[in-house]
């Protein structure tokens, strides 16, 4: 908003608004008037510009006219939703007070803030998608973090070290919204993320936060959470549960409790190797084509968004993953998961349904979807007690079966209640007597009162008798001026018109008292009994929540079992100690997938002997797929699915890595190559003997001798760190390491020329590849014919060069300047390492005369 100075001169509405504005100068405020939401002065123009709605000035305040722009209220979500998705917060500004009643501008207040990481509005959210808020504090080394997702109260934090891991982890959780401290640092990679939020540093205050979290949870102090010990990560959380509360406008109950996500507990995987495998999202920002695009088969939404959450965080804890194997397997006999996936159809996305109960937003046709779903836990507690698994059995029994709110919400809400309850109609006839007599006496006033008149005639033998309204008297019974002498007592007079006499009686005055109020006081008692029937809800809220946790579980597995059935996976078999990775018969879940053919499967072996295979082939030959194919494989075991193999044995891992493909980072100021070296060394410094690396094309880059040696170097140190690698590479110099480490082995993908055209075959075979066939790919490509023919002629002309350059010695190899040191010259060398005493003259001469012959 620019800055206009409150004084006399704006009107007593604007100085309401400005009153309200500054308290919120960098959100747009939505200020309610009458049936529209309008904006004023800069946030009129912004909004005009984000929207595409109509920017008016309209009136004067302060002598200006006054930027204004508006939209309906009741189709304000369509907006809302807009607004969000482009990272904008919107102050909600409603009116609270009674125009009939008030002296001045209607009493107005915020009673809700929208951000993008703390809407909970079913019209604003990917159901899909987890929407997270997270908080970030610590230093350049030390990090503390903390995510909250609103719409199921799940509160996690962790402390972390090193940009790589937070950068890491920042791509695996993919915020909404990200509070940093206002003191952070400027220029670091976390500006440059969307939604990103400066708060005051002290509400990342540890001790501040301590106590806002234990009185939150109602417990002394935090052990009992296991984050006892934590110092940034705490400070984070406690700056996530006041932005909240500061959001929200209200109680969040269903924010029972935090937990600490530990590193040691999953497998690490960088911001890069996420991309590269396309996890949860393609290199172009979508969902098809991914790997949780295969698996998804999820009957709810919850589901759905927990499958995501195991795929991006897959476990090291061998406990939790065996009892999910078991459960898949389970599920799996008998085909089991048939019985329970349209049943859980039928429950829906309850975890955030309950999540709008304790925020107290939820709509009728959330309470409507919730009866459905408590109506349907019986059917689904049969269906899992034939299961031969413990672990799904154990579920069964946190989920339960809610009988009485089952039967409170059927007797209380109408089988399609309205969008909202604004306009009543939602609760169910025979809940209520008292709301059903106000309802009888609305809808049955014209009834009631023709029955009135009739008695009345009967009564009294008045023909001209009626009884009628309007909107100044009331209700009345009208007699002509002829009759009116004849009226009966208990009638008194009302008003006298020129040819009648009107009339009231103690009867229709109550009836005018009940009807007149009848429809606004069966509103209020509709209201009041919504809002009981939400204070009911949130009694068993906790229970409640546990059983959604369990339910989209349940759903998850039984989703994973449908999938090995119908994608025909197997079940890997975890080994401790020896070391190995085996996979006979591997295929890539998403090419498999999406071609039209067969997928040609391939083996893999790694063991405690050899711990690399150096790949070559041609490019378009099927390298890269199937190192992919390896880690997602080792990705999928790890969060207890079955997998894409014939059969698959391997240890556990800690981390994957992939250093895969070509991007630069225009806006880091990092070419492609610094990019690639920059992944390179991530990779060096953080693999262990029991991690997964994928390299592909190391040292492409850069000129061929630097490309070369470096990727020598990087082999070697990963062979040395005896990590399982998989070295894709088109120097075939590279294998040659198969014959100085014996960890090391060389594999190809072959391929075969047909009519001058390469047929690739896509097997992975013992040995290295015999040729590149790069023109051959080229010309698949499409480039031009003349410039293959021309790029042959240059191909035979460099083998030749390098034939014969290889037949003139070691000594007459070009040498290849160094651009960070100043290497000396030839020449300089050999006159370093002369010794003038030990030669003839002759010889002197004879020396002199081949160096003029050679450096000229």
């Amino acid at each position: 908003m620019s800055r206009v100075e409150k004084s006399v001169t704006h009107t007593p509405m604007m100085q309401q608004y400005f009153s309200i504005k500054q308290h919120h100068p960098d959100q747009l405020l939505f200020y309610r008037m009458g049936d529209f939401y309008e904006l004023f002065y800069d946030d009129a123009k912004k909004a005009a510009r984000l929207l595409d709605i109509t920017l008016t000035a309209r009136g004067n305040s302060g002598g200006q006219p006054i930027p204004m722009a508006g939209i309906p209220f009741h189709s304000a979500e369509g907006y809302l939703a807009r607004l969000v998705k482009l990272g904008e917060s919107v102050v909600i500004c409603e009116q609270i007070g009674d125009p009939a009643t008030s002296k001045g501008p209607v009493e107005r207040q915020v009673v809700r803030i929208i951000t993008p990481g703390t809407v909970s509005d079913e019209a604003l959210l990917d159901e899909r998608r987890d929407n997270l808020l997270a908080a970030l504090v610590g230093s350049e080394r030390a990090f503390g973090l903390a995510t909250l997702d609103i719409n199921s109260g799940r509160f996690t934090v962790m402390e972390l070290s090193g940009w790589e891991t937070l950068l890491g982890e920042l791509e695996r959780l993919a915020p909404a919204e990200l509070l940093i401290p206002d003191d952070w640092e400027s220029d670091t990679p976390i500006e440059r993320r969307r939604a990103v939020r400066r708060r005051a540093p002290w509400e990342f205050d540890q001790d501040s936060a301590f106590k806002a979290l234990t009185q939150q949870f109602g417990t002394r102090d935090l052990v009992g959470f296991g984050c006892a010990d934590l110092t940034l990560g705490l400070g984070a959380a406690g700056a996530l549960l006041g932005y909240a509360k500061e959001t929200q406008r209200t109680a969040l109950p269903h924010l029972r409790s935090i937990s600490q996500e530990r590193f040691e507990d999953s497998v690490v995987i960088d911001s890069a190797s996420r991309r590269n495998l396309e996890i949860d999202c393609n290199l172009s920002g979508g969902r098809d084509n991914t790997l949780l695009d295969v698996l998804d088969h999820t009957a709810t939404a919850m589901g759905s968004r927990l499958l995501a959450r195991w795929l991006n965080r897959p476990l090291r804890q061998m406990e939790t993953l065996r009892a999910r194997q078991d459960s898949i397997a389970g599920l799996i006999e008998d085909y089991h998961y048939e019985n329970l996936h349209p049943v859980l159809k039928g429950i829906g996305d309850i975890e955030r349904i309950l999540a709008r109960v304790a925020l107290r937003s939820a709509r009728p046709r959330d309470l409507a979807r919730l009866r459905d779903a408590l109506a349907a836990l019986p059917e689904l507690q049969r269906c899992i007690e034939p299961i031969p698994s413990q672990h799904v059995r154990s579920l069964g029994e946190t989920i339960s079966t809610y009988p009485e709110l089952a039967d409170l919400l059927q007797r209380a809400i109408i089988d399609n209640p309205p969008a909202v309850i604004r306009d009543g109609g939602v609760i169910r006839e025979g809940y209520d007597s008292e709301l059903d007599d106000l309802q009888n006496i609305s809808e049955n006033a014209g009834q009631y009162l023709i029955d009135l008149e009739n008695r009345e005639r009967e009564r009294t033998g008045l023909s001209t008798l009626k009884v009628g309204y309007n909107r100044v008297h009331g209700y009345y019974i009208e007699l002509s001026r002829g009759q009116s002498a004849q009226a009966p007592a208990d009638y008194i007079r009302r008003q006298t018109l020129k040819g009648a006499e009107r009339f009231i009686t103690p009867e229709l005055k109550e009836f005018e008292d009940k009807a007149l109020s009848a429809r606004s006081r069966a509103l209020a008692r509709e209201k009041q009994l919504y809002d009981e029937l939400l204070d009911r809800l949130n009694e068993d809220l906790a229970a409640l929540q546990d059983s959604a946790a369990a339910l989209a579980q349940l759903d998850v597995l039984s989703c994973l079992a449908e999938r090995a059935v119908t994608l025909d996976y197997c079940r890997p078999e975890f080994v401790e100690g020896s070391g190995q990775l085996c996979i006979e018969q591997g295929r890539h879940p998403v090419v498999e997938k999406v071609l039209d053919g067969p997928f040609v499967a391939n083996d893999l072996e790694l063991t405690p002997e050899t711990r690399m295979l150096v790949i070559t082939g041609p490019n378009m030959g099927g390298k890269s797929t199937y190192m992919r194919q390896t880690a997602l494989i080792v990705l999928l075991a790890h969060i207890g699915a079955h997998v894409p193999a014939a059969r698959v044995v391997l240890s556990p891992m800690d981390r994957i890595f992939t250093r895969i493909g070509s991007s630069d980072d225009l806006a880091g100021g990092r070419s492609t190559f610094m990019v690639e070296m920059s992944e390179t060394a991530n990779i060096l410094h953080n693999a262990t003997d029991a991690s997964l690396v994928l390299m592909d094309e190391v040292g492409r880059g850069t000129s061929t001798f630097d490309g070369l040696s470096l990727a020598w170097a990087a082999a070697e140190y990963l062979a040395g760190l005896r990590a399982f690698t998989l070295f894709a590479t088109h120097y075939f110099e590279l294998t040659a390491l198969a014959d100085s480490d014996p960890g090391v082995a060389n594999v190809h993908l072959n391929a075969t020329e047909h009519n001058e055209r390469i047929v690739f075959l896509h097997n992975v075979l013992p040995g290295p590849a015999s040729q590149s066939y790069g023109l051959q790919v080229a010309q698949l490509a499409g480039v031009p014919r003349p410039v293959i023919e021309r790029a042959r002629q240059h191909l035979a002309t460099l083998e030749q060069q390098s034939l014969d350059q290889g037949s003139r010695g070691a000594q007459m190899q070009p040498v290849q300047p160094d651009l960070f040191a100043a290497s000396p010259h030839p020449a300089a060398e050999a006159l370093h390492q002369l010794s003038p005493d030990d030669m003839s003259p002759r010889q002197a001469l004879e020396l002199l005369y081949e160096w003029k012959k050679r450096w000229g």
